[in-house]
């Protein structure tokens, strides 16, 4: 099929979920190689800074929004959160993908709305399909 320069761009305006699948599991991973989890988390603690929160429950709406997966508390202490993050099932099954970029964007903005140094841990769980965030604060 061939574009027309004035259909370039029309059928294709908005990114497709393969289109996002092909970067993120692909392409990605082999241009970060080993650092892969390490430089991702520090993009996510970026984009937190590039899309600041007022407060953290507006995190699982820009989670949805930006076609991270539902997310969800699962738990609270005095100094950790614990989310649920529910992507994709496959994307945790097959293993390909990290999720540092989503906790590096929750660590990054619980540590501006709560002036607290954060990190946060993902921890996939292949057997459910799902994503452990576990943010921790000093």
């Amino acid at each position: 099929m061939e574009l027309k320069p004035e259909n370039a761009g029309k059928e294709n305006e908005k990114p497709t979920e393969f289109g996002y699948t092909l970067f993120r599991d692909y392409i990605l991973p082999s241009v970060l190689g080993r650092h892969e989890d390490e430089i991702l988390y520090w993009a996510g603690k970026e984009l937190a800074s590039e899309f600041p929160l007022f407060d953290m429950d507006e995190a699982a709406g820009f989670f949805n929004e930006a076609g991270w997966g539902i997310l969800s508390i699962e738990s609270t202490g005095k100094r950790e959160i614990t989310y649920e993050l529910k992507p994709n099932p496959e994307l945790v099954r097959k293993g390909r993908r990290c999720f540092s970029v989503e906790a590096g964007f929750l660590a990054g903005q619980y540590q501006k709305i709560h002036d607290r140094i954060t990190e946060c841990r993902p921890e996939a769980d292949r057997r459910q399909g799902i994503v452990k965030l576990t943010l921790a604060w000093e």
